[in-house]
């Protein structure tokens, strides 16, 4: 570009124009490059040399926007010096449905100018991160253009000669150049706007747009920012800190967080201050503080009980105010004396009398014509095998086929002779032929619903030829495959050389036309199903009869057929009204076309054809190829149908073939757009104009008030016209309404765009086999405003929507399939196409593979657009495409898109005419099939009917209040006990052990008594350790005897015990930290382990991650000498210290809390009462035993009981999965206790091997009980599979329970023997989220499945508090879990003694009712309920559900969420989706996904995880994070740590495979 430096608009117009030529030149291919930059390089000389520093080279890859980005010749362009156009020849093989029908210069400068506009808002969308490996493009030899588009970028030369205006430069740098800027800049910022596109407009602003553009751009920068609109609430609250969270000093805080990771994190919330992912994260935030575009009025309250509701209308909407339209009624259909009395009289009149005529001419691939087919030979084929459909299939008594009955007819479109003899020969044996595609797989687009067509139509036979039975797809001994749907199916080849002659007595029966049906042409509806419209003898005859005449054909007339032969225009006109009318139809088929796009303009002219019939995508190859034709001539055409003329796009592909053709003799007046619908047939066509005559007007519409279906002619603003051409008017002997496309058939008004009906002799009469479709389209009685009917005659409706204008002309602005209606307005998928496509550069995608549907997600309809990316298209490029295209269709259509996803080259479904297949498309999109290579999804801006969120209402009502609004609404104050304890014994744990004569025993130890081994560690304490009374002790062993002993042995000896996980040897990075973190918390004096951990510690491996030299004195147990302790230590009081109890939450706290012997004694005494724990029993214990109730279980009650414990490490089952089963089975267990891990790895592991083990004579029937020990909401659909699976060995779905416990108490609930079974309640999701608690029945919308948490333990009080106000609430309510019970831990081991969260979570008051108790807070939250249940005593049972830990919930909206229950909806979201954590930053919420499948899949999962939480939660996920399994972070109780995880992902150490940021 000579001019980047120079300012167009200072140039002398004469000059402009010369420029504006020489562009259009280039664009035309008339001047090659150089000759241009030659040309231009001159005109602008005089001018530059003022300016300094300007580079008159040509940037890389931007060319102008008319010429080809590739200039690599194609096969057919043998050398660089041909011109522009030969090198199209493969470049434009655009697809069926949707191509350059979408080229409009008016709209190109439209986006161009609302992209400009944005561009000076300078705001980055944040670009999603990808890793490289998901880059893999397919390979290369499948990434070739695939063979129905049209790829190159030029296209649009020709219709941009006043558009070549404000093209935008891409001065773009690396991402995160421009993202850093971004967020440098963008404090102030206030539109999501990007800077993708600095730098200047790049070619001359033609003088008469500038006005519009400018106006244009003073709309936009008003657009998004409305009187009262107020910004979503991301920013504004501020994250709520419970006051009483259970913290570390800032000390330990440091370290506790990220504690898996040696590197410490920079800042004081644990985020790095130059982290890559909080900088984008603050991007995205930046973007969404724009306001979004409706106004609050517009908003509504969530009322809890009742789900959103939609919006009210806006009052200023524009709304109809014309008269009630009158039907509008065609010309009389003539009476013409020659006329056939039936189709088939007409042929066998030709066949006859004409026999030398030609009928069809077809050509091969290179555009040479093949055979001509004659009416003589027509005639006798058709004869010939309808004779032997009727008489030489099956027997004389049995034959195969009879009248009225249906056959398929399977021919490509490049035999359009066999088709017509055969379809000619069904009409004459009067069987009902139904012509489909022919099927290329057994997985087609669509065969599944061409299957559902032919079931429907009751076929079992098909038609074909030699040639395409060959290339059907075979099994492997030679029989047609299966197709995907379909009936069985009979084939039957027509080639003449098996066709019999029929005997001389034969004659066909060719009756008069009558109502019966006489072939059934299938239709695609918007749902993707396929019907067939079945037309009767009448109608096709009346039909063919109203064509002659609108189109005033004329015998032996030359007509020129692009279309498909086998259905709409190409058959009515091509195959049945050619036959009535004796004409010399010459086929070209679209294999043809696409190997030489000139082939029909050539036909024209060889042949003087008077008539051709094509579609715009035909004009537009034709203009592109036309440079190598300078001798062609058009002026022999009197009519040039035009038939996808209805689209509204098509008005610009009329005039540039027009503009390009009139030179060859083409005549304006002879452009004849259509409009047509398989269910009425032919709708209207613009009659050939007289020579010289003004051409029809066009309409400029205002596609604003399009989108509220009424019509205003567009005057303030351009750049949203759509200009919309006429399709003449209705068909000879047709009434039309307009009636309103939804609800009645209500008549329209004159000023309404509705739905044209139509009623005719001439159009379908059913969908065959369907009467209840049927119904509502073929018999349709439009009604007047009053709701009364106009009349008796039925309408059908056509899927067209449109208006009449002037002197009755037809516009038609769109199909009902292609209508998006969003929010009560209406927008056209075609305008939307043609949005995205304006969008320069299109370099990215590939202009006819592009495809918009809406889908429903949280009740209104979402747009989705999907493209085929180009295979040499760059991240940034794509990227870079798809952020102007939301910013563009924003602008134009004030519309939000919901997603824009690119796909590789050739990977969308195709219809068999090469267009996309929107449905499969769909479905694929909805079911995570689609595979993008790229995605934007913006939830923010488009989803605007989210309820309000919730303001929370201040508590300052007294205690009388309170409690009196809660006996008035008839509610308890939410509190339970459990049974009495009894009389403590006056014997403390030690003096128990001293006289324990009980042996533990391990499936793999050897059984040694655990006091002498207890007393050896003891005497070497004390000799070696140099320790004073009440030191703290680590103890560092694997789970086992040696870890039982060491414990008592720190008893005997009277220092304190602090049980420790040893460090994992494969993964001493991440797990010894947390070893060191805890031995430095707890000050340890010693280290009791084992020789092999100890050489561990002092390894190089562990010198890495922390400092080997300052252990403390380390003691290895293994080999001691048997020695006695001098004495044994015994605690003056019962309050004295027992032993530490260390463990990190979820939340990644480290949290130690002290236990006294007194503690420990009613703790082991209340479990042994709930589980009536004899010195005769056995119980298997598969826990790990380091922390909580697993250690309990493992240490203490098993000595204090006397009981047997059989111990197995959760590791053990790593090894050999079945371990801790077969010991239930082997010693017949009846009680037995593990966690939520051992559950899932039996699950997932033996799940399917339940035979095997019963074979094996596993029997789990002795089990009673089996107690999954958690500190979190029970597992309800784990426990339940695991009862479900091992079923079969005879396990109780009684026996599983779970139990619960906290860090102030390790055992609130356990399910023991003597209470009721656990009850499982469903509540209301959406009264939780508002802290109350609503039973709803199972399966109602929006429950939850909640279990009881046990039986609560004897001696345990527990109350549901208000953690802000801490007073008692009722049992409607959601409140924190306070606990009163004489085993409570006595408080936090911390190393200042941090007094007032020692009292918060200790000792705590009930800020009124019961002042005087003190309770323990344990941060759960939960809710009781009274069931109908009686416990031992007879009273009725209170039941305690645990909902989740009050640190992990998360505040959005106003609302209380659960990290649970959204993950539960993500891992139901696909099935790859292993996986999921979800938790918020700076009010966004992140979802992280763990990917079990390929990598392809991973782009699949982000619109559907974000339509899941949307639906389910009414959240909007602002960034999904696609990982690796097993990147989430999991603790010993095998809980997330959803903190750890936010904190890695922040810091960039996640190594995500994607991440998108939602806008």
């Amino acid at each position: 570009m000579a001019d980047r430096g120079v300012d167009l608009s200072a140039l002398p117009k004469e000059v402009r124009d010369q420029l504006a030529e020489l562009d259009l030149e280039l664009s035309e291919g008339d001047i090659t490059q150089k000759g241009y930059e030659k040309k231009k390089a001159k005109l602008l000389a005089s001018y530059i040399q003022h300016l300094p520093n300007v580079d008159l080279s040509l940037p890389d890859v931007q060319l102008s926007p008319g010429h080809s980005a590739d200039p690599s010749p194609s096969p057919e362009a043998p050398g660089p010096s041909t011109s522009s156009a030969s090198r199209h020849h493969r470049a434009h093989r655009s697809g069926g449905a949707r191509d350059e029908r979408y080229r409009s210069d008016i709209h190109t400068e439209a986006v161009q100018a609302a992209l400009a506009k944005h561009k000076e808002e300078k705001m980055a969308l944040p670009m999603p991160t990808k890793r490289r490996s998901a880059f893999v493009q397919s390979p290369i030899d499948t990434c070739t253009p695939p063979d129905t588009s049209s790829a190159s970028e030029d296209e649009g030369s020709l219709r941009r000669k006043a558009a070549l205006s404000a093209v935008l430069a891409q001065s773009l740098q690396s991402p995160d150049y421009w993202i850093n800027r971004s967020v440098q800049s963008s404090s102030t910022s206030s539109s999501a706007s990007s800077t993708l596109s600095h730098g200047e407009p790049k070619t001359q602003p033609q003088p008469q747009i500038t006005p519009a553009a400018s106006l244009l751009a003073d709309v936009l920068a008003h657009t998004r920012i409305g009187k009262n609109s107020v910004p979503p609430d991301v920013t504004s609250s501020t994250p709520q800190e419970r006051g009483s969270r259970v913290d570390l000093p800032p000390a330990v805080r440091g370290m506790s967080r990220g504690q898996s990771r040696s590197s410490m994190l920079d800042t004081a919330d644990g985020v790095p201050v130059n982290s890559r992912v909080s900088t984008k994260i603050q991007q995205l935030l930046n973007t969404l503080k724009r306001p979004k575009r409706p106004p609050l009025s517009e908003f509504f309250v969530d009322d809890s009980e009742e789900i959103v509701e939609v919006p009210q209308p806006d009052p200023n909407t524009p709304k109809p105010e014309g008269r009630q339209i009158i039907p509008v009624k065609g010309e009389p259909l003539g009476v013409v004396s020659n006329w056939p009395p039936a189709l088939q009289a007409a042929l066998a009149r030709w066949g006859a009398t004409q026999a030398k005529s030609p009928a069809l001419t077809a050509l091969d691939i290179t555009g040479k014509p093949l055979y001509t087919l004659t009416y003589g030979k027509l005639w006798s084929r058709s004869l010939k095998l309808a004779y032997t459909l009727l008489n030489k299939l099956g027997t004389k008594t049995e034959p195969v086929l009879q009248p009225g009955d249906r056959v398929a007819l399977v021919y490509p479109n490049s035999d359009p002779g066999m088709f017509w003899v055969a379809f000619y020969g069904c009409l004459l044996a009067e069987v009902i032929p139904v012509p489909i595609e022919v099927p290329l797989s057994r997985q087609d687009a669509g065969s599944q619903q061409i299957g559902f067509l032919l079931g429907s139509c009751g076929v079992s036979l098909a038609l074909t030829s030699e040639v395409c039975l060959k290339g059907l797809p075979k099994t492997p001994n030679g029989e047609i495959i299966q197709f995907k749907g379909w009936p069985r199916m009979k084939w039957v080849v027509t080639d003449t050389k098996y066709l019999t002659k029929p005997s001389k007595d034969w004659q066909p029966h060719i009756p008069t036309a009558n109502t019966d049906t006489a072939y059934i042409e299938y239709k695609a509806s918007k749902e993707g199903t396929v019907m067939g419209v079945a037309v009767s003898k009448i109608s096709m005859l009346t039909h063919c009869q109203a064509l002659s005449q609108a189109c005033n054909y004329c015998e032996g007339e030359t007509l020129v057929n692009v279309l498909d032969c086998k259905k709409d225009m190409g058959m009515w006109h091509g195959v049945l009204t050619s036959v009535m009318n004796r004409i010399h139809t010459i086929t070209v088929p679209y294999a043809v076309m696409k190997a030489c796009p000139m082939s029909w303009v050539q036909r024209v002219h060889i042949h003087k054809a008077r008539v051709a019939l094509v579609k715009c995508r035909d004009l537009h190859w034709a203009m592109m190829a036309h440079k190598d034709q300078r001798d062609t001539n058009l002026s022999s055409i009197r009519m040039l149908i035009v038939a996808d003329g209805a689209n509204p796009w098509s008005v610009s592909s009329c005039d540039a073939f027009l503009n390009v053709f009139q030179s060859h003799g083409l005549k304006p007046e002879v452009i004849c757009p259509c409009a047509t619908s398989p269910e009425a047939l032919t709708v209207a066509i613009r009659r050939p104009g007289a020579r010289g005559a003004p051409l029809p007007a066009r309409a400029i519409l205002s596609m604003g008030g399009l989108s509220h279906g009424v019509i205003r002619v567009n005057t303030e603003d351009k750049n949203s016209a759509l200009t919309v051409q006429d399709v003449g008017h209705i068909m000879p002997g047709a009434l039309m309404c307009i009636v309103k496309p939804d609800g009645p058939p209500q008549l329209c008004k004159t000023d309404e765009i509705g739905e044209i009906v139509i009623n005719s002799r001439a159009g379908g009469t059913m969908y065959y086999g369907l009467p209840g479709v049927t119904k509502n389209t073929f018999e349709v009685i439009p009604v007047n405003q009053a709701g009364a009917p106009i009349g008796e005659i039925p309408f059908s409706r056509t899927g067209l929507l449109g208006f009449v204008g002037p002197v009755s002309l037809v516009f038609v602005v769109g199909k009902i399939e292609g209508l998006l209606m969003v929010s009560g307005r209406r927008h056209n998928a075609d305008d939307l196409v043609a949005t995205a496509l304006a969008v320069e550069p299109v370099k990215t995608v590939y202009r006819g593979r592009i495809a918009v549907f809406s889908v429903t997600v949280f009740y209104d309809e979402r747009i989705v657009i999907v493209a085929e990316q180009r295979p040499d298209a760059s991240e940034e490029d794509s990227f870079q495409w798809m952020s102007r295209v939301l910013q563009a269709i924003d602008s134009i259509h004030q519309v939000g898109l919901y997603c824009l996803a690119l796909v590789p080259a050739n990977t969308l479904p195709k219809t068999p005419l090469g267009g996309i297949h929107i449905c499969e498309t769909k479905q694929n999109f909805l079911e995570g099939n689609l595979h993008p290579c790229n995605i934007l999804m913006c939830p923010h801006t488009c989803v605007t009917n989210l309820p309000k969120p919730r303001q929370k209402q201040p508590v300052d009502v007294g205690p009388a209040s309170m409690l009196v609004g809660n006996l008035v609404a008839g509610k308890r104050i939410a509190q339970a006990t459990g049974r009495e304890l009894g009389v403590v014994e006056d014997q403390d744990l030690i003096r128990k052990v001293l006289f324990a004569t009980q042996t533990l025993n391990h499936t793999n130890s050897a059984v040694l008594p655990l006091i002498l081994l207890a007393e050896k560690i003891t005497a070497t304490l004390m000799e070696r350790g140099g320790l004073n009374t009440g030191d703290n002790v680590v103890l560092l062993y694997p789970p086992g005897i040696d870890l039982i002993a060491a414990f008592y042995g720190c008893l005997y000896a009277g220092v304190i015990p602090v049980t420790v996980r040893p460090p994992h040897p494969q993964n001493l990075a991440a797990t010894l930290p947390t070893v060191r973190m805890i031995i430095d918390v707890s000050k340890a004096a010693c280290i009791l382990t084992t020789q092999p951990l100890m050489r561990i510690l002092r390894s190089r491996e562990a010198a890495a991650s922390v400092n080997v030299k300052t252990w403390p004195t380390i003691i290895d147990t293994d080999d001691l000498p048997r020695k006695r302790p001098p004495h044994i230590y015994k605690p003056p009081t019962a309050e004295m210290l027992a032993y530490l109890d260390f463990s990190v939450s979820t939340t990644g706290m480290l949290t130690g809390v002290k236990m006294s012997h007194a503690a420990v004694s009613t703790l082991c005494r209340s479990i042994k009462l709930q589980c009536e724990l004899y010195s005769s029993r056995q119980i298997a214990i598969c826990l790990d035993p380091y922390c909580g109730l697993g250690f309990v279980l493992w240490c203490l009650s098993s000595v204090y009981s006397g009981h047997q414990s059989i111990l197995i490490p959760p590791l053990e089952l790593e090894s050999s999965l079945p371990v801790w089963l077969s010991t239930l089975s082997q010693y017949k267990i009846r009680d037995t206790f593990c966690s939520y891990s051992v559950m899932e790895l039996c699950t997932k592991g033996l799940g399917t091997q339940t035979e095997m083990l019963k074979a094996r004579g596993l029997n789990l029937s002795c089990v009673r009980s089996c107690v999954v020990i958690a500190e979190e909401r029970p597992r309800l659909a784990l426990t339940q599979s695991f009862s479900k699976l091992f079923k079969d060995l005879g396990l109780s779905p009684r026996a599983v329970s779970t139990a619960f416990g906290s860090r102030v108490n390790l055992a609130i609930c356990l399910q023991g023997t003597a209470g009721p079974d656990p009850s499982t309640v469903y509540v209301d999701m959406k009264s939780l989220r508002h802290d109350r608690v609503r039973l709803v029945e199972r399966g109602a919308p929006q429950s939850l499945p909640l279990m009881e948490s046990g039986t609560i333990l004897p001696g345990v009080r527990v109350i549901i508090v208000n953690p802000e106000t801490r007073g008692p609430l009722g049992d409607s309510h959601l409140g924190e879990i306070w606990v009163n019970s004489p085993h409570s831990a006595s408080g936090y081991y911390t190393i200042y003694g941090e007094e007032s969260l020692q009292a918060d979570h200790f000792n705590t008051r009930l800020s009124f009712g019961e002042p005087h108790t003190l309770w323990a807070r344990t941060g759960y939250l939960g809710f009781i309920k009274r069931t109908e249940l009686l416990d031992a005593s007879g009273d009725r049972h209170d039941a305690l559900f645990v909902v989740g830990s009050l640190d992990e919930t998360l505040e959005l909206r106003g609302l209380r969420y659960h990290p649970i229950d959204i993950e539960t909806s993500v891992s139901r979201a696909h099935r790859s989706i292993a996986e999921s954590a979800v938790f918020t930053w700076t009010n966004l919420l992140v979802v992280v996904a763990e990917l079990s499948g390929s990598e392809q899949e991973a782009l699949d999962l982000v619109p559907l995880v974000t339509n899941v939480v949307l639906e389910e939660h009414h959240l909007i996920v602002g960034v999904v994070v696609i990982v690796d399994p097993g990147v989430i972070p999991i603790n010993s109780r095998g809980e997330k740590q959803r903190m750890h995880l936010r904190d890695s992902f922040l810091a960039d150490q996640l190594d995500p495979i994607y991440v998108a940021y939602n806008m």
